[in-house]
């Protein structure tokens, strides 16, 4: 096999233009549907109950339903993209996602809903694992963090129209709707997707010179870009089928234990702070005013934080922004709880989220950074799955840590937790900034997949 297609040195020369647009719409209008999806629980299980379709076991039900769908999506889109590609994997996902939506609106009963939002979930799960992904197999590294930073921002606002939808539609024409809107739109993005190419690092990995190079061409065109790059003159790797045991190899261990580290930390931390908070408030004799304060506060900084993180990230980097915003989450996290003047509870609670998302999107973002291309979604799948078990966990966490300690206990573990990630990370951490992926492979990555290789997949 000649190793002439180069493609990570032809994606990186690339001049950032229309076709990176293109790919950031279409990845982050996926991540908005989910956003949108999974935000609407609130809303439209609070309906059900009100009009005596569901009950709170039920709707408990259902919650934990969607975990164990997420969890479950998040290693399954791993495996599949690094199987058959990430094109196959986020159509695949997507029409999952969509279809379920769709059927999920004209469930005949709560226990078909919940079934139906399990298999909804497996899509779900997926979506951030995709993502993130496919953004930094696209973008040249001078602009991943600013990519991932707009990447959130889109993804982010799905929470904040899921909110102002919710509120103009489920009082007129019931919960169905929001499935429906969901359902549509993302069977939308699916149809827009089919427009968007494999990934020619995945395709030269696998021994698809020819597809990566037409795939190359035709993205170097609408880039303006005629001259050839030089051949570069590493030694060739032959295409192989790496297994998943390779995470777990000598070379590459120290880094899937990191990644599953910072993913854990930061889906803990995102939820526990974002979620519980207002109920906090109120169960301390605060008036349910401050914790809608709280709630429009959030909002905000679910837009603002990865806006921020756009002008910042490809200047600070993403270990050290990691660093640097663990420690500033869990300061404003341990003096919040304790405000008492609304304007306060408002701004602080608004910087809060605001870095509560920059360093949700930093640790998901950089994650699939860490690994080679043959797994390295199933490095990021792997990782979000165990941030996703943790997840299922936390709820009963936080209220035993609340029931023995009080807030105290609760913000007192999520900043040692946010600071021990920040310590883990100037200690162990790698910083991925400004550097081509091919560049970040485990120096002695060559050897642990010859060691664990077994021939590729060809199509």
């Amino acid at each position: 096999m000649s190793n002439s297609v180069n493609a990570g040195a032809r994606l990186d020369r690339l001049q950032i233009g229309r076709f990176h647009t293109r790919v950031l719409w279409l990845v982050g209008l996926g991540m908005f549907f989910d956003s949108f999806d999974n935000t609407l629980s609130g809303s439209v299980l609070a309906a059900m109950l009100h009009s005596g379709w569901s009950n709170l076991q039920l709707n408990s039900l259902f919650m934990s339903a969607t975990f164990a769908g997420l969890t479950i999506g998040a290693g399954l889109a791993g495996w599949l993209s690094d199987r058959f590609g990430r094109r196959f994997a986020y159509q695949f996902n997507l029409a999952i996602f969509g279809g379920m939506a769709l059927l999920s609106a004209f469930a005949p009963s709560m226990t078909w809903l919940v079934a139906f939002r399990f298999v909804m979930g497996l899509g779900m799960g997926a979506e951030y694992v995709m993502g993130y992904g496919l953004i930094i197999e696209f973008v040249p590294p001078a602009h991943r963090g600013r990519y991932l930073g707009l990447l959130a921002l889109i993804g982010g606002s799905g929470v904040f129209v899921t909110s102002v939808v919710a509120t103009l539609v489920i009082p007129w024409v019931g919960w169905r709707p929001m499935f429906v809107i969901g359902g549509i739109g993302t069977l939308w993005v699916w149809w827009m997707r089919r427009h968007l190419p494999e990934s020619p690092r995945w395709l030269e990995r696998v021994g698809r010179n020819a597809e990566a190079d037409v795939i190359l061409r035709a993205i170097e065109g609408e880039a303006g870009v005629t001259d050839a790059l030089a051949i570069s003159q590493k030694a060739p790797k032959e295409p192989h089928w790496v297994p998943i045991s390779a995470l777990f190899s000598r070379a590459v261990i120290r880094r899937t234990l990191l990644a599953i580290v910072v993913n854990v930390i930061c889906l803990f931390g995102s939820y526990s702070l974002t979620g519980w908070m207002p109920t906090f408030f109120v169960k301390q004799g605060m008036s349910v005013t401050h914790s809608l304060a709280f709630n429009a506060a959030m909002m905000g900084g679910w837009i603002a934080g990865p806006l921020f993180l756009s002008y910042i990230s490809d200047r600070i980097g993403r270990r050290s922004g990691i660093m640097l915003f663990g420690v500033f989450c869990a300061c404003l996290g341990t003096l919040y709880p304790f405000l008492t003047s609304g304007v306060a509870i408002v701004l602080c609670g608004f910087l809060l989220v605001s870095g509560v998302a920059i360093f949700l999107t930093l640790g998901l973002g950089t994650t699939p950074e860490m690994f080679p291309t043959e797994y390295r979604f199933r490095g990021g799948g792997v990782a979000q799955m165990f941030g996703r078990l943790g997840l299922i966990g936390s709820p009963f966490i936080v209220l035993a840590l609340f029931n023995r300690f009080g807030i105290t206990g609760v913000v007192g573990a999520i900043a040692g937790a946010y600071l021990f990630v920040a310590l883990l990370m100037l200690v162990a951490g790698i910083e991925t900034n400004q550097r081509s992926l091919e560049a970040l492979e485990p120096e002695d990555g060559s050897n642990a997949r010859d060691v664990l290789a077994q021939p590729a997949i060809r199509h």
